[in-house]
């Protein structure tokens, strides 16, 4: 093979960012107006906040533990081109089920809904996991080129999440629920029509194909998965209780994770060690993706209450500004890669953990400049939508410091026998973090002004947006100190383990 041919990427790895785009653009452009669709009033499901954004919660931490369950799946009998058409078909019956519930309303809406969250989440946790693996699979063992290819992939994700609110927040409600199931669609007809011409590696093979027939065992589990998550879904509606069983079950997996696997005595002193430095690490990662993520939450609630949006006498919709990121990743990624690198060439590059906690300290600083704006707001005013935008910037580059890391860091230090393992309880702490997020949003004080219906936290009172703004700094930015403390005795635990990351790893 010619070197000007091992330089260029196959046909296939574009033909994967176009699915992934797709599939971005349908799960972000939901999430834009997901919490905005509850609260709404009028023409939406008329929820309170704190209801809002408890199931806001319960669903971005569910859409993150399924992938274990579609990964194993996979692995064992469906492969990784099955599993794609399964959860395609799945997230764009969920986004339809979606814009059925915006269509109904408060009347009978809400039982739509859970139907749709559930088929979002099932087939998030077939597609997630297997696109990604199929880009690995292009390429021969070691090739150089793997990490670029992941770069370009990924750039097809940000894609789809830049363009998704922009076309779904221009729509009424059940508008941009069909627009994002349409999305969902066009990518999934896109993979079936494709798959047999563009999914072979270079040495001619077909890649992702069914490893065996699924059994009844199988079958039973995806149907026993669904029935599972719709109940939780449901468990407060049925049974009018208060009780979040989604909480338990989430946190509850967190807790018995690091038990389960310390319990096997065949693990050595420096696997220990290293497996120690990945659920402390994990542990960090809940407190910044649960700042993070108030993206698609109380952030979205003060985009629509609290900030002024009007541009040359147009109002800009609140769902917009969920594309700050996005585009500010695909602007400030290129940047970061070239500060590593020049910190790398002067040995002056932070190790692993305090690049972490850099990040974490960025989060706080992202809401140092909100509690700045909303500081002795009064009641009917609001801020400029330049604080807003300059909070998600700065969590933007706070998470090119974070979230890269994590992935590579669990393949590079995980024991290759727990290595599925590691890579499931990395998954557990986002999922943990997101519903963490939901628990935290539904602090936000209540109201079109954010001053009525107080909220407390760990004793914490909360009467403004000014106070819930500080609980974020406080939270983050404790937790960043805390963690730059222990990053020595981290690196050491790590055993000197450089670990190679590619941009926007964990998104």
């Amino acid at each position: 093979m010619s070197e000007q041919v091992k330089t260029g990427h196959p046909k296939g790895l574009y033909f994967l960012f176009f699915t992934e785009m797709w599939e971005r653009f349908s799960y972000y452009g939901m999430r834009a107006i997901f919490i905005l669709f509850m609260t709404d009033q009028a023409i939406g499901l008329s929820m309170n906040d704190a209801d809002a954004s408890q199931i806001y919660g319960s669903y971005t931490g569910l859409v993150y533990l399924t992938p274990l369950l579609g990964g194993y799946l996979c692995d064992k009998y469906l492969g990784n081109r099955r599993s794609i058409i399964i959860g395609g078909l799945l997230m764009a019956i969920g986004q339809f089920f979606m814009f059925f519930s915006a269509a109904a309303g408060a009347n009978g809406g809400i039982s739509l809904m859970w139907m749709g969250l559930t088929a979002i989440i099932i087939g998030n946790g077939f597609f997630k996991p297997n696109i990604s693996t199929m880009v690995g699979q292009l390429y021969p063992a070691n090739d150089r080129r793997i990490d670029s290819a992941f770069t370009i992939f990924y750039m097809g994700i940000n894609l789809g999440a830049f363009f998704s609110p922009l076309v779904c927040g221009s729509m009424d409600f059940k508008w941009g629920f069909l627009a994002a199931g349409i999305g969902m669609l066009i990518g999934l007809v896109a993979f079936i029509l494709g798959q047999k011409k563009y999914l072979i590696s270079e040495d001619g093979k077909h890649i992702g194909l069914p490893v065996k027939k699924l059994d009844a065992k199988s079958i039973g589990m995806i149907i026993g998965s669904i029935a599972i998550i719709f109940f939780m879904l449901n468990f407060k509606q049925m049974f009018k209780s208060d009780i979040d069983i989604i909480s338990y079950f989430i946190y509850g997996a967190m807790v018995a994770m690091p038990v389960l696997i310390f319990s096997d005595k065949s693990l050595s002193k420096i696997e220990t060690q290293r497996i120690t430095v990945i659920f402390i690490l994990a542990f960090f990662v809940i407190f910044f993706w649960g700042a993070f993520e108030q993206a698609g939450a109380s952030l979205t609630l003060f985009a629509d209450r609290q900030t002024e949006r009007s541009l040359f006498g147009w109002e800009m919709p609140a769902s917009y500004f969920q594309s700050v990121n996005p585009l500010a990743v695909i602007s400030l990624a290129p940047i970061m890669t070239m500060v590593w690198g020049f910190l790398y060439a002067r040995k002056l590059e932070p190790s692993s953990p305090k690049k972490m906690a850099i990040g974490l300290g960025l989060v706080a600083m992202g809401y140092v400049v909100i509690a700045i704006a909303v500081k002795g707001l009064g009641l009917g005013e609001k801020v400029s939508m330049w604080w807003l935008i300059g909070l998600y910037v700065i969590h933007t580059i706070g998470e090119l410091c974070l979230s890269p890391i994590g992935l590579s860091m669990v393949s590079k230090l995980a024991p290759l026998r727990l290595s599925s393992l590691m890579m499931g309880t990395w998954f557990l702490a986002n999922a943990a973090a997101n519903k963490f997020a939901g628990t935290l949003s539904a602090l936000i004080p209540g109201g079109e002004d954010g001053t009525g219906g107080a909220t407390s936290f760990l004793g914490f009172q909360i009467t403004n947006l000014y106070e819930f703004f500080v609980l974020f700094i406080i939270m983050s930015g404790v937790a960043a100190a805390i963690l730059f403390v222990l990053s020595s005795w981290l690196e050491k635990r790590m055993h000197n383990d450089h670990v190679e990351v590619i941009p926007e790893l964990d998104r």
